[in-house]
């Protein structure tokens, strides 16, 4: 860092990019640019995530930034759903650099806001942003986008107001998460202000200094969810936890383009089977013309988000007068809305069964054709799981309805009955399984459980020379002038100065073995002299004729058993952190740079987007201790886990040897149970 770098003001020096468009350079007013950055800066944000996703019948962690702003004293940010909604872990970087953790307050996909919490160890106020009004807005007003583009220091870009209500074009399909429609309520502000990954959930703000936008998408010009939406939003999150929404079951299309403009209204496209407007009697291609007072005269795509925010924002529960047209004539009549369920719930990890799955919505009950939502719905299975494996097999979109014998009409219910059946078996047990596919009610036999590793056992004890050896081929033969001849060349000694070395050297060449010739002369032929030397006993006498500097040479000595080969040393693996180590082999001391480290256990097998890989746990690390308590054996491994398990720590720290360097791996698993619900 630079001597003037350090020097300057905090605010200053991370919101150091203020990028200026040739076209705005001129008009931009620095003055006001300044007191905006003022104003604003100090409660910007970076926002480190640990997600948490399911995908190949695993629950997966993986890392990201984004970006957001402080709204209120008690240190509540606005975001984007995207960015935090499916977020474990939270750690925020403020405008003066500090970092502190956060909490997930609420979140909601339909208009990808979403709010968490500063959690600082004693309370204290912080400095926040005030809302503007995003009504207010002109096509032409300059605008700055503030954010942590891809997660690089807090900066500022500016631009102008390219479109107060754009909306997503019908050839690019719909903006969804997790099943809702986002375009369905959102009209985004368009601007030309540069913003990159990692400035989601940034704000977009005003000459004045207020927050007229958050920051979403990028589709050539940037795009902000308007702020007044986002504020309501943003206040219900923090006031309830979610947002209500009233629903009435009714999809709209803009009139018909042939009716001219004379027409009024706004097509009723389709009715939901089972919903309010089904009850009340509409139908498709009736013309809604009034909710209560308000008049509907849609003609463009563009006017639909306020008529479904309109009907959103409905009382639940109270009946709304509805007037519209049917076949020319007006009629009225009224519709109770009902609060609306979101289309997808979350996933949840069943290790046992190698399979993730949701309980049903409404929504997806009615896209699968089903009267009720009972049931647990497969939503990705892990390839070589006991449901994959399963005859029949199981299969995404099937439904399991009951385990045992015992009904299944929710995941909790799956957890439980999964728990009774596997508690105490140290190996999988066969379940019977009902589950739905379409139309069909099928059953299968399961084995529910996790398969624990074997001891591998160990080989039959045969002889060695401890050496490593490559093949004299045909071609290295010839430029050596040993034309015609085969054998083995030594490239390392493992007991240089042992009896067990026979007296070989690096780079003689094996010809012969008690007079029978090697043949090897091809790559593949590596394992010849090691098969040659196993057919005979430990502490056999043998003769080796070996080529050494253009002579050919007599070794004898007595033949020593081998030691254990890694594929024979015990293994332990962890299904919560998710990886596998092993007792550490002869091998692997003679072939890495640990002469001088202690005693340890090798990283085997590190499952990708699982804690200890979040943890940036490697395969081939050489695992010393764990918290502090070394760990020689991987018995002592699995008892020091299991201690772990049972405290819940929010940390633990795995001292590794990583080529010559001693590293501390921090992990940070959540524990099933917790307040974000996740599972580790």
């Amino acid at each position: 860092m630079s001597k003037l770098h350090r020097c300057l003001p905090p605010l200053v020096t991370i919101l150091c990019l203020l990028v200026l468009s040739p076209s705005s350079r001129a008009e931009i007013d620095q003055t006001a640019v300044d007191r905006a950055i003022a104003l604003v800066g100090p409660a910007l944000v970076r926002i480190h995530v640990v997600n948490d996703y399911t995908s190949d019948g695993r629950s997966l962690k993986s890392e990201a930034s984004g970006s957001g702003v402080i709204v209120s004293p008690e240190g509540h940010i606005v975001t984007n759903h995207h960015v935090a909604g499916k977020a474990v872990r939270l750690l925020v970087t403020l405008a003066n650099r500090e970092e502190l953790p956060a909490r997930l307050v609420g979140t909601d996909a339909m208009s990808d806001i979403a709010v968490i919490q500063l959690e600082p160890p004693t309370p204290r106020a912080f400095p926040f942003a005030r809302w503007g009004d995003s009504s207010a807005l002109r096509v032409g007003q300059p605008v700055l986008a503030m954010g942590s583009p891809l997660a690089l220091a807090q900066s500022v870009t500016n631009g102008i107001i390219a479109n107060t209500s754009m909306t997503m074009p019908s050839t690019w399909g719909q903006f969804e998460l997790d099943g809702e429609n986002v375009g369905s309520i959102v009209r985004w502000i368009a601007h030309d202000a540069t913003i990159f990954p990692g400035n989601s959930g940034g704000p977009l703000v005003d000459l004045a200094g207020t927050v007229i936008g958050i920051n979403e998408i990028r589709m050539g010009l940037g795009g902000a969810i308007p702020g007044n939406l986002a504020r309501a939003i943003a206040d219900e999150l923090i006031g309830e936890g979610s947002v209500r929404r009233a629903w009435v079951g009714m999809l709209f299309q803009p009139i018909f383009k042939g009716e001219g403009e004379t027409a009024r209204g706004v097509v009723v496209s389709d009715v939901i089977k089972g919903s309010p407007a089904a009850a009340a009697g509409l139908r498709a291609g009736d013309r809604l013309l009034a909710l209560d007072e308000h008049e509907v005269d849609i003609h463009f795509v563009e006017e639909l988000p306020p008529l479904n925010l309109l009907i959103a924002q409905l009382p639940i529960g109270r009946p709304v007068q509805v007037r519209l047209d049917r076949d020319g004539a007006t009629t009225t009549t009224t519709i109770t809305p009902e609060r609306r369920e979101p289309v997808l719930t979350r996933e949840r990890e069943f290790k046992q069964w190698g399979l993730t799955g949701r309980n049903l919505s409404f929504w997806t009950a009615l896209e699968l054709g089903r009267e009720n939502t009972e049931g647990v719905l497969v939503t990705s299975l892990r390839s070589g799981g006991p449901a994959a494996q399963a005859k029949p097999d199981i299969q995404v979109g099937d439904i399991i309805v009951a385990v045992a014998g015992c009904p299944i009409r929710h995941m909790d219910e799956l957890t439980t009955v999964t728990r009774e059946v596997t508690d105490g078996q140290s190996a999988p047990v066969p379940v019977l399984v009902d589950y739905e596919r379409k139309q069909e009610r099928l059953m299968t036999v399961t084995r529910v459980g996790l398969l624990e590793l074997n001891d591998p056992g160990r080989d039959v004890v045969r002889p060695w020379v401890p050496v490593s050896l490559q093949v004299l081929t045909r071609e290295l033969a010839n430029q050596l002038k040993l034309n015609g001849r085969t054998g083995v060349r030594v490239t390392r000694l493992f007991e240089p100065d042992s009896d067990a070395s026979l007296g070989l050297r690096v780079g003689d060449i094996i010809v012969a073995l008690d007079d029978q010739p090697i043949p090897a002369s091809e790559p593949h032929d590596i394992e010849v002299f090691p098969t040659m030397i196993r057919q005979y006993r430990n502490n056999s006498e043998v003769e080796l004729t070996v080529l050494r500097e253009g002579e050919e040479i007599k070794l004898a000595g007595r033949l020593t058993a081998r030691p254990r080969q890694p594929r024979e040393m015990s293994q332990y693996q962890d299904h919560d952190f998710e990886f596998t180590v092993r007792n550490v082999a002869y091998l692997d001391r003679k072939t890495n740079p640990w002469e001088d480290a202690p005693e340890g256990v090798l990283i085997a097998a590190v499952q990708p987007g699982g804690w200890a890989a979040l943890g940036r746990v490697q395969v081939g690390d050489l695992l010393l201790a764990i918290d502090g308590e070394p760990v020689k054996t991987v018995d002592q491994v699995e008892s020091r886990l299991e201690q772990i398990k049972r405290d819940r720590p929010a940390h633990v720290i795995m001292t590794v040897r990583r080529g010559i360097h001693t590293l501390f791996v921090e992990i940070d698993p959540i524990w099933a149970g917790t307040e974000t619900g996740a599972e580790s």
